[in-house]
């Protein structure tokens, strides 16, 4: 209630001020800098595949753009979530498991509920979905089912990262160095400019970093988490005539880290950043991403295509006791490549039905392969398995191939009446085969081996009704209803008769109002949602296998909450922003979970509030310097983090702040975030009896501070 309290009071007193400010912007002043322009900046979004302004599309979408993501130091996806409400990231230190959940939904790594698309290519397992942040422009996140439009895997939402373009005239770029505390430092660089004015333009950016790591262990005194990655991004632009343009983007990331920082939930609580073992591992990943996109705009369509190659391989190994005892080791390795293709035909411009009618339509065909390899084996120490067996044996759970093949045929038109009122329609059909060949057995054979090979096919039709209604320019209303679905499929490794799990299927209704005050000063939206869920697909603990984990469906659940943001320019060069987002998830009567009836629980790892609030300031030293500062303030609501809600973590609240100096050609800034350096615990799952409390952890991040130096051309 306190943070209820504190956004209105945040929104009250901006609206206030500003009423009170003079309703008219200096005609002299120049559109592209804040530091002089008054009025916010108009927001283009592609949450629904094509570039229209967020205030008039009928879908929640919190936009971070580049110069947001440059200020607050942006390093990867889930550093921007703060910005949007509802929005929350389930990560730990192995940067492969990324999973964000919106409102509520989300799911594992192989089949997720709220995908990542970069640049128009769907990261269909999200081991590949947190790299590092290069040359991007924009990342939007657009929460509530897509399945309309971006198909497969969108029941939540979806993460838009788009890069930046390259510079189709002279060259420009940058190169800094921040360092900061834990020995961390980084070198980034990036360079754009034409290599044929107007016709073909190119840019490259890279970026490494180390750091070590948060978490000791208290056997050896050795760091665990430590990091190091190198990053890189090539594109061309390619311009041949007025009417196409192809672009080509290569990237990729190559990480060596240390072990995971999971302890004892009680003994994280106890002592933080420490843990006890006598194994010390890695994670390794390797990624590597190719898209090619083509565009032709006639006089009245639009075609365009999306070709996406991604492969990623990751390895890792660790302590599963997680003791200072010999008792049981675990090796994974993981690779997975994945090919997609969409073309689609969209209006070039609307298309006049009357006098008062115009139209605009999309459609589209989408194809896509995959194709998934795990081999894991936990070693285990004599008499672990069971007091019979006094010999060490490596348990194989999995070695698993999952190959999966999809079709999807979309289409989306939107009548508009007096340029007031949009009615929105689209429909896609999606077709998805599966195929599993999965092996679980022991070495030596203490028992008979599983065998699991099996297909399976799911097909369904997602609709989407929307409509919009402009009462000013200034301010509009939208209602939508829409169906999200997520196909079914294979767990690579889970309890025998657990190998397959059925489709899941939402739906959303959802309300919203969007508005502009103060000559273009504020910008005020709020949103109430609700979602009903059918055959809901969860993660859940084999507790038979430490560190596995599989997806069960438990029946049905529901969502329903409200979201506010704000974004403000009550003078030049000061920016005013916040978000609040209430959630309140839970399992419906009759919804079960491995045998346990989880009715009218909360849903896991979704706090029953998210908020973020802050200001940045900058202000002209001379015609060429700036100076800026900048604070956030974020807080998460108390969430649990399992079905049976038997662990949680309680509401916590985090500070960041970040200032500088910026020239022409160099720029000077520092930071610390996590500024109080608040102790929480933002991942845990059950364990078993392997650990003290049947729950093992990870700390959140602890304060982190440091200082960057860089030039411009």
């Amino acid at each position: 209630m306190k943070t209820i309290v504190v956004f209105v009071f945040l929104a009250s007193s901006v609206l206030t001020g500003l009423s009170a400010a003079g309703q008219t912007t200096p005609a002299a002043q120049p559109p592209d800098d804040p530091l002089v322009r008054v009025t916010l900046p108009s927001v283009t979004v592609t949450a629904q595949k094509e570039p229209e302004d967020a205030r008039k599309l009928p879908v929640s979408v919190t936009a971070v753009s580049a110069d947001t993501i440059e200020r607050a130091g942006i390093r990867i996806v889930s550093e921007a979530a703060i910005f949007a409400p509802n929005v929350t990231f389930t990560e730990f230190t192995a940067r492969k498991l990324s999973n964000p959940r919106f409102r509520g939904v989300g799911s594992s790594p192989g089949n997720p509920a709220v995908t990542t698309f970069i640049d128009g290519v769907p990261q269909l397992n999200s081991n590949s979905s947190s790299i590092e942040l290069l040359d991007v422009d924009q990342i939007e996140f657009v929460r509530g089912p897509q399945s309309a439009l971006f198909g497969r895997n969108t029941l939540g939402g979806l993460v838009n990262v788009a890069s930046r373009r390259p510079s189709p005239g002279k060259w420009t770029g940058q190169m800094s160095v921040p360092f900061g505390n834990f020995s961390a430092w980084d070198i980034r660089g990036i360079a754009s400019g034409a290599l044929i004015a107007d016709t073909l333009s190119a840019s490259a950016a890279f970026s490494y970093a180390e750091r070590e790591g948060f978490t000791v262990n208290d056997v050896t005194d050795n760091d665990l988490d430590s990091r190091a990655a190198f990053s890189g991004k090539g594109q061309l632009l390619w311009k041949p005539a007025r009417q196409w343009e192809a672009r080509v983007i290569v990237s990729g990331e190559r990480a060596r880290d240390g072990d995971y920082a999971l302890n004892d939930l009680a003994a994280l609580r106890e002592t933080p950043f420490h843990s006890s073992r006598n194994y010390e591992g890695f994670t390794n990943r390797d990624i590597l991403g190719t898209t090619i996109q083509t565009e032709r705009t006639g006089s009245t369509m639009r075609l365009s295509t999306t070709t996406g190659f991604v492969k990623w391989k990751t390895e890792d190994s660790t302590d599963l006791d997680y003791s200072p005892l010999p008792l049981a080791t675990r090796d994974n390795a993981e690779e997975d490549f994945q090919f997609t293709q969409e073309v689609r035909l969209a209006s070039a411009t609307p298309a006049k039905l009357s006098d008062t009618a115009v139209l605009k339509w999309q459609s589209g065909l989408f194809f896509f392969t995959q194709s998934y390899q795990q081999d894991a084996v936990n070693t285990l120490a004599p008499f672990v398995l069971s007091p019979f067996v006094g010999v060490p044996v490596n348990q194989y759970s999995p070695v698993s191939e999952l190959d999966d093949f999809g079709l999807g045929v979309f289409g989306q038109g939107t009548v508009t009446l007096k340029e007031k009122l949009d009615l929105i329609a689209g429909v896609r059909l999606d077709y998805e085969n599966k195929n599993a060949d999965l092996k679980t057995f022991f070495d030596p054979a203490i028992a008979p081996p599983t065998v699991v090979v099996a297909e399976d096919s799911f097909t369904n039709v997602s609709p989407q009704f929307a409509v919009a209604y402009r009462l000013r320019p200034e301010y509009s209303v939208y209602a939508t209803v829409t169906n999200g679905f997520k196909a079914g499929g294979f767990n690579p490794a889970s309890p025998a008769g657990s190998e397959a799990y059925s489709e899941e299927n939402t739906w959303n209704v959802e309300g919203g109002l969007k508005t502009l005050w103060a000559n273009g000063r504020v910008a005020l939206n709020s949103a109430v949602f609700f979602i009903d869920w059918n055959d809901m697909q969860l993660n859940v603990p084999n507790l038979a296998v430490p560190g596995q984990i599989y997806i069960a469906n438990v029946g049905g659940a529901s969502s329903k909450g409200v979201e506010f943001d704000l974004t403000a320019r009550p003078a030049p060069g000061v920016d005013v922003f916040g978000s609040f987002g209430y959630t309140n998830a839970t399992f419906s009567d009759g919804s079960t979970s491995v045998g346990l009836d989880v009715s009218g629980n909360e849903i896991p790892n979704t706090p029953d509030y998210t908020a973020s609030f802050g200001a940045q300031y900058g202000r002209a030293i001379n015609s060429a310097t700036t100076a800026y500062g900048r604070a956030d303030f974020v807080l998460s609501g108390a969430f649990k983090y399992d079905d049976a809600n038997s662990q949680g973590q309680d509401a916590y609240s985090l500070v960041n702040f970040r200032g500088g100096v910026r020239g022409k050609l160099f720029f000077v800034e520092g930071w610390v975030r996590n500024a109080f350096n608040t102790t929480y615990i933002p991942v845990a799952f059950a364990y078993g009896p392997l650990t003290p409390s049947g729950f093992i952890g990870e700390n959140g991040a602890p304060r982190t501070f440091g200082l960057s130096a860089g030039v411009k051309f």
